[in-house]
């Protein structure tokens, strides 16, 4: 079990951790500790881990997983054999005492009928977007943390055909997809003697490997530009998500990451480019604690004229 690796190190919240109904634990200092329970973040009292305890816990579990985290370096960010996340910050940086997040990773995949069932989306919005992947429409999934866009990546993917090769791209690797014919490939950060692999890299190198559809965890930077021309010369059927706290600002923020290649493209030529390459947009909020889709919507074209993207409802509720 992966979390044997850091257990030892941390005794006072072993409960909380082997817990398979909680996915997050989130440690705010010595006497400060909140779960996530079935999306909905609460506090655990009686938990006091002591500042030096949770420094040493986690100088220790930095080092057991490859890592370090010190004066010099007060950040860790690193994963788990099973793809947990566990990120710290020590003081001076931490002003409260240590911060330590740790990320369950999920195994069970949620289907789009338990969205359904649980909320998140309706019937109709999920046969209109089987529709749409099995058409080879080119999805895009935005979010703010925490919304469901992974969950929602992986239920849209079970739509892909059997028959299709999919290359999945991640930072880290996470979502789960059970097809017979699927590649994934791992971003790779900067490492002692290493260099590092970035997404763009990766999906250029996709393109060398006969993908049917291209499936990347998320849009954050200059891969942009190598999504957007592989989505408009002929790569459809594309999955992926994007942070941003509205659908409008999804495109948006699309457009900024595209800028950060470096491209000579005017502005409204990129947008255009967007409009023509998204074809379904998903946005999902978290209210009250669950997940639901806040906008789910047909992408037409960018209107110049207008300076905007022309929509339409996916489905009518």
């Amino acid at each position: 079990m992966s979390f044997e690796v850091i257990l030892p190190f941390l005794r006072p919240i072993e409960g909380l951790i082997r817990d398979p109904e909680i996915t997050e634990i989130m440690i705010n200092g010595p006497a400060c500790v909140f779960i996530e329970r079935e999306g909905q973040i609460e506090p655990v009292p009686g938990v006091s881990i002591p500042e030096k305890s949770l420094q040493v816990a986690v100088k220790n579990i930095a080092r057991a997983l490859g890592d370090e985290i010190s004066e010099e370096k007060p950040l860790l960010d690193s994963r788990l054999p099973d793809g947990s996340r566990v990120a710290a910050v020590i003081p001076p940086c931490s002003i409260g005492g240590t911060t330590l997040t740790i990320r369950k990773f999920q195994t069970r995949m949620f289907t789009a009928a338990e969205l359904v069932r649980t909320g998140t989306m309706s019937e109709r919005i999920v046969e209109s977007l089987r529709d749409a992947v099995e058409r080879r429409r080119n999805v895009l999934i935005s979010g703010g943390t925490g919304s469901g866009k992974t969950t929602l990546l992986a239920a849209l993917a079970a739509f892909i055909s059997a028959r299709d090769r999919i290359v999945l791209i991640e930072d880290t690797s996470e979502v789960q997809i059970a097809k017979p014919n699927v590649v994934r490939f791992e971003a790779r950060r900067e490492q002692p003697g290493l260099p590092p692999v970035t997404i763009r890299e990766l999906l250029r190198a996709t393109l060398r490997h006969r993908p049917d559809r291209i499936l990347l965890g998320e849009v954050r930077g200059e891969e942009a530009f190598d999504l957007l021309q592989a989505l408009n010369t002929g790569h459809g059927g594309t999955l992926s998500t994007i942070h941003a706290n509205s659908a409008r600002q999804a495109l948006s923020r699309f457009t900024s990451c595209v800028l950060q290649s470096g491209i000579e493209l005017p502005y409204q030529a990129i947008r255009a480019q967007i409009g023509d390459a998204v074809q379904v947009l998903i946005h999902l909020e978290r209210r009250q604690g669950k997940r639901v889709v806040a906008e789910a919507l047909r992408v037409d074209r960018f209107d110049a004229m207008a300076d905007g993207y022309v929509t339409e409802p996916l489905a009518a509720d």
